[in-house]
């Protein structure tokens, strides 16, 4: 994925370097690699577990594919900062992406999301290979619900999560 901009936010590409310094918990060589500064919780095991879910080894196999369309939001302010990411939990093979994202917490309710993810999606759906962009998120999760909604999607399904209970699955199509 290329770099992005948005009004307020340069998307980074995760990269296989990023990815092997986040999973080291080596956050000096995390910054300098993205050239911000890293939220206070990054990088941590838990953000690993949630972020990365294959092993290092299998994002090191194919990065291209499991990295696809991956992106920190970084500000353009006096001082550059991470407060979230963009993801799409791989090159899809079906034509049909799956985003996700998040914002720090001492970052949220700011707009990030959705404008990053907004832009995410539309890179996303200018790819030749795409022919939509689905999200999932929990009924009562009330800004995600309005991330989804900003991106212009429309809810086509529920899931059930074997753990979590009712999922809400929205897509948005070419075209």
């Amino acid at each position: 994925m290329p770099a992005l901009r948005t009004d307020r936010l340069d998307l980074f590409p995760v990269t296989l370097p990023f990815v092997e310094a986040v999973m080291a918990q080596d956050r000096a060589r995390a910054e300098a690699i993205c050239g911000a500064r890293l939220p206070v919780a990054w990088p941590g095991p838990d953000l690993v577990a949630r972020a990365f879910g294959l092993s290092l080894d299998a994002i090191r196999a194919d990065p291209a594919c499991r990295l696809w369309g991956d992106t920190l939001l970084v500000t353009r302010d006096a001082e550059r900062r991470v407060v979230g990411s963009v993801i799409f939990h791989g090159r899809p093979a079906d034509g049909v992406a799956e985003v996700g994202y998040g914002v720090d917490e001492a970052e949220q309710r700011q707009g990030y999301a959705s404008e990053a993810t907004r832009a995410c999606v539309e890179w996303a759906l200018a790819q030749d290979a795409i022919r939509a962009v689905t999200a999932v998120t929990f009924p009562w999760h009330v800004a995600s619900l309005r991330v989804i909604e900003r991106c212009g999607m429309t809810r086509v399904d529920t899931r059930e999560h074997p753990y979590l209970g009712e999922m809400l699955v929205f897509e948005r199509r070419r075209g």
